[in-house]
């Protein structure tokens, strides 16, 4: 598979990664172990270099799942994880908990479940309003100089939280959601990574399954299944949002590529630093999924794209309000 740079950094990854939260947390009932294990190696084989977690997702068991399937191949991959949330006892009143010393805790504990020596990318999960951003960023520089952690990222931060954390400690890479049906980080944070040399990882590229057609007003979702309890999955807002599925498959049709394809090759198109990570439990939507790095998508396919999804209005918050709340600080 092809490879990117995430901005100036020199972290070199494969331009399809692999988020493994569903394979044990959030999707419903969790798969088998072993199978996860064997799905993730295949991924390594088919290319895919670029893997993330966090502790967390399950709590601390997706860590443990991705360190024991990565474990022969270390020094061949990068292994993204995260820290931010409260999970260590505090009950803080906003779910949040990025002191410096529970950082130093997280990393930690998160290196032994994934059974490595550093942490290639340690991401703030969420900004916590009640630490300042230069703590955060300089408990992980503290880190990083001493070989813990070998580069720093945040997740769903806004770009003033982003300057403040960069000129303590460069940023290598911003996750945050971002597909055709949410585009926000188009207005200000994808322009501050550009300006300061940071890479932009997509979360829910696909979005959370959406975009690949294989969801409808139908659908139901069951058990720990995250989707039934958004907006967004809500029967009527999926009925609404089908003409940008529609879209992607007219496309896809003249490309000889599917929905979910195109949803990744249109991002990959966005920045040359932008680097998705769709997750999945299957081995053939993974192999689609890869499949997107070598569709060439022309500019008047994406003219195209954009021309029709101006004139879809998509319907249904991405999360509960109180959830939303805690994102693009």
């Amino acid at each position: 598979m092809r490879k990117r740079e995430l901005g100036s950094s020199g972290l070199e990854v494969s331009a399809i990664g692999l988020g493994c939260m569903g394979l044990n947390y959030h999707r419903g009932v969790a798969p088998d172990r072993n199978e996860m294990i064997t799905l993730i190696r295949k991924a390594v084989e088919r290319g895919v270099t670029f893997f993330d977690t966090a502790e967390s997702y399950g709590p601390f068991t997706n860590e443990s799942l991705v360190g024991e399937a990565l474990e022969p191949f270390k020094g061949h991959v990068v292994i993204a994880t995260k820290f931010g949330h409260d999970l260590g006892g505090l009950k803080s009143s906003n779910g949040l908990d990025s002191r410096p010393k529970r950082i130093r805790q997280v990393a930690e504990e998160s290196l032994k479940r994934l059974r490595i020596e550093a942490i290639d990318l340690f991401y703030q999960h969420r900004v916590d309003p009640s630490v300042p951003i230069e703590d955060v960023a300089g408990a992980v520089k503290d880190l990083i100089a001493v070989g813990k952690v070998r580069r720093f990222g945040l997740s769903e931060a806004g770009a003033q939280t982003i300057r403040r954390a960069h000129a303590v400690q460069p940023v290598t890479a911003i996750q945050s959601e971002y597909s055709l049906w949410w585009r926000q980080p188009e207005e200000q944070v994808l322009p501050a990574c550009e300006e300061l040399g940071i890479g932009f990882v997509p979360y829910s590229p696909l979005g959370r399954g959406f975009l690949t057609g294989s969801i409808d007003e139908t659908t139901q979702f069951i058990g720990s299944d995250n989707r039934g309890s958004l907006p967004r999955f809500a029967p009527e807002a999926r009925k609404a949002n089908r003409p940008l599925v529609t879209l992607l498959e007219d496309v896809g049709h003249r490309k000889d590529a599917t929905a979910a394809q195109i949803a990744l090759a249109w991002l990959l198109a966005r920045r040359p630093w932008v680097v998705p990570i769709p997750g999945t439990t299957k081995l053939n939507r993974l192999e689609e999924n890869i499949g997107a790095a070598s569709i060439e998508l022309t500019p008047d396919d994406l003219r195209h794209i954009e021309d029709a999804a101006e004139r879809i209005t998509v319907q249904g918050d991405r999360y509960p309000q109180a959830v939303e709340a805690l994102s693009g600080r």
